[in-house]
């Protein structure tokens, strides 16, 4: 036994020094030293391959090359952060937090916004066991494999007591001397470079080879939770940071605790000052009500919590010549202009096309081919023309004319009265718009036709096999397998995907036909209001109005779209295909219908969205803070600063078998 007990001893002695070298940047033993030790770890492991453990740092580099990232759904959405881009933006999103908490001066926790790749890492008994991006916020891919090589990610958390479950969120990045001896070897190698920190991270955390991933040096900085099971989470953001640190997650020195909009601003400018001299890319700072409690009150809206907001710095400009104006179709027939530029880089990036977004405003700033102009870059949004250097124009140059017909069918381009955006008329014969029509209908949240991506979608489209979404459910097995980089497995996994399309939701559905306005939400709203296609097709434009939420711009747009005779032919293809729409009928039920339910903890047999789908059927509205407002409070285990709210305020709380009971269960 004496050889297990250092087998333990080296598996934690190997996570001290690499905590000490890759976190807090004070190597403890010279690299020969630990070599050996490391090596004396191998040894054991292979004489005792039955000993090897998850947290073992010869785990850090495994498993082989995948074709793929397979899909993980968060406990909890990863939700995104809305911006404030001014100083008055900023103020306001104080002045909201005030307002909504009733108090004078809120506390909140301040830190750095990074330039990276969000990362959510699932650790079970303290041991990290999955790794995933964050996707679209509630579905991301993956990423274990890859992360595992990270060496400033603990396998085990530092901690005699580690919850049961936790999801510890964070971001992803490359420092810029990492960055630069990345580029330096691919020169080197004869290879192409990467153009900025933030693609590299990327890059190098989506390789489907763990190999490779292990040779580009990442790190890693802990901002946030998400789930939780059997660990009471600290009261506050800054508890919960220093929490992390005792843990040995790394989480980043550039961060304090400040009151009122005075203690933001004075972060915000503190940080401006020294950002040039940061070792990383950020693009702006992160403001957080510091209170879990205060958190919770505040509630989130859409899809981004109100109690946080990211403080962006200064977009980054540039100047370079304008070559020339294009036009885009979108999916619904916009017409946008896009400026050719000569190249240029903006924030690391090398720019060649900027958005004009609309002929209003070419016209505003007179904006002219072969003008000098400034393009802005900030963060992820697409670049765009600022302005013109007017002193720098040649008298020569001729305004911009936005072209009478689609450059991409030919079909005569309108503008409707009272809005900014020209459209094409094509429709769904436009093939521009047909290939995002196709897109939009096969994606996750409408029809979830798996394998239809961009490039099949071009091939169908270009050698005119599909023309409207309807054509998907007439495709056969000899037209597929005759396509580029299409083989039979995959034509096969295509059509079994296409087929069980066919047996969808009405929303899913409605949804999918991507009429302008309507919006996955919408799609719901309307498939409850009129339980059928059909019904929709026929509805009046004061009927749409009695729809929750449909205002006048959303009920016109479905009845131009439903009035064009080529929209509704290709419905009834759809239909006549052996599409089935599913309506999920409410059965109110009067003990909770009308009443506001809020959920915390966990459940012994429901999951949360199945709770809350239960609920909404029999007529209750689920919300996601506690209010004065709210008549029940659901409590499952480890139900936290909801459960002290609702305490608080004297809010009745119940468990699932109440809850269940209440609904007729």
């Amino acid at each position: 036994m004496a050889e297990r007990s250092r087998y333990q001893y080296l598996i934690a002695e190997l996570a001290r020094l690499d905590h000490a070298y890759y976190v807090q940047d004070q190597p403890l033993l010279p690299d020969i030293e630990y070599d050996k030790l490391f090596r004396e770890l191998l040894e054991i492991e292979a004489q005792h391959p039955d000993w090897v453990q998850l947290d073992s740092p010869s785990q850090r580099v495994g498993g082989n090359a995948s074709a793929l990232f397979t899909e993980v759904k968060h406990y909890t959405p990863m939700l995104s952060l809305n911006n404030a881009l001014t100083q008055d933006e900023a103020q306001a999103f104080d002045k909201r937090c005030a307002e909504g908490l009733e108090r004078d001066c809120v506390e909140y926790a301040v830190e750095l916004k990074f330039d990276g790749l969000a990362i959510s890492l699932w650790y079970e008994e303290g041991v990290l066991k999955k790794a995933a991006t964050r996707g679209d916020g509630y579905t991301g891919e993956d990423v274990t494999a890859n992360v595992l090589t990270i060496k400033s990610i603990p396998l085990r958390l530092n901690t005699p007591r580690p919850p049961q479950f936790i999801e510890v969120r964070g971001e992803v990045f490359m420092s810029h001397h990492a960055f630069k001896q990345l580029n330096q070897q691919a020169i080197a190698r004869g290879d192409k470079t990467f153009a900025n920190p933030r693609n590299a991270a990327a890059g190098s955390l989506r390789q489907l080879d763990p190999l490779v991933t292990a040779t580009r040096p990442l790190s890693f900085f802990s901002y946030g939770v998400g789930a939780v099971q059997g660990w009471v989470v600290p009261k506050s953001h800054a508890e919960l940071m220093e929490t992390y640190m005792s843990w040995g997650l790394p989480v980043c020195e550039y961060r304090q605790v400040v009151r009122g909009f005075d203690g933001l601003l004075a972060f915000y400018d503190q940080i401006g000052k020294i950002r040039d001299q940061l070792p990383y890319d950020i693009d702006g700072v992160v403001y957080k009500v510091n209170s879990r409690t205060e958190q919770d009150e505040l509630g989130f809206v859409s899809r981004a919590p109100r109690f946080a907001v990211a403080h962006k710095f200064p977009a980054q400009e540039a100047l370079t010549r304008l070559l020339g104006i294009d036009v885009q179709v979108g999916r619904t027939g916009a017409i946008t202009p896009v400026a050719r530029l000569e190249p240029v880089v903006v924030g690391g990036v090398t720019v060649t096309n900027a958005t004009l977004h609309n002929e209003d405003e070419i016209r505003r700033k007179d904006v002219r081919i072969g003008d000098i102009v400034i393009v802005r870059r900030a963060g992820d949004v697409i670049p765009e023309v600022v302005s013109v250097v007017k002193e720098q124009r040649s008298s020569e140059l001729t305004a911009f004319v936005m072209p009478s017909q689609c450059p991409i069918c030919g079909s005569h381009i309108e503008r409707p009265v009272d809005e900014a955006i020209a459209r094409c008329t094509g429709g769904l014969f436009c093939q521009a718009q047909r290939k995002q029509a196709l897109l939009h209908f096969a994606q996750r949240k409408a029809m979830d036709i798996e394998g239809l991506g961009d490039k099949l979608v071009d091939q169908l489209v270009d050698q005119q096999i599909i023309k409207t979404p309807a054509d998907l459910y007439r495709l056969g097995f000899m037209s597929l397998v005759q396509l580029e980089r299409m083989g039979e497995k995959s034509a096969q996994n295509l059509l079994a995907s296409i087929e069980k399309s066919k047996k969808t939701t009405l929303a899913r559905f409605i949804f999918a036909l991507g009429i302008r306005h309507v919006g996955e939400t919408t799609g719901k709203d309307l498939a409850q209001h009129f339980q059928s296609i059909d019904a929709l097709i026929t509805a009046s434009y004061e009927q749409l109005l009695e729809v929750k939420d449909v205002g006048p711009t959303v009920a016109q747009s479905i009845i131009e779209f439903m009035a064009e005779s080529h929209n509704r032919e290709v419905i009834e293809a759809l239909m006549a295909s052996g599409i089935e729409c599913q309506v999920d009928k409410k059965q109110i039920v009067d003990a909770v219908a009308g009443k506001t339910f809020v959920l915390t903890g966990t459940l012994p047999t429901l999951s949360r969205e199945q709770a809350k789908d239960m609920l909404e059927k029999a007529g209750a509205k689920v919300a996601g803070s506690v209010s004065a407002k709210t008549d029940y409070v659901v409590a499952g285990a480890d139900a936290g600063s909801k459960l002290e709210k609702a305490e608080q305020l004297g809010i009745e709380v119940i468990d699932e078998l109440t809850l269940l009971a209440l609904v007729g269960r």
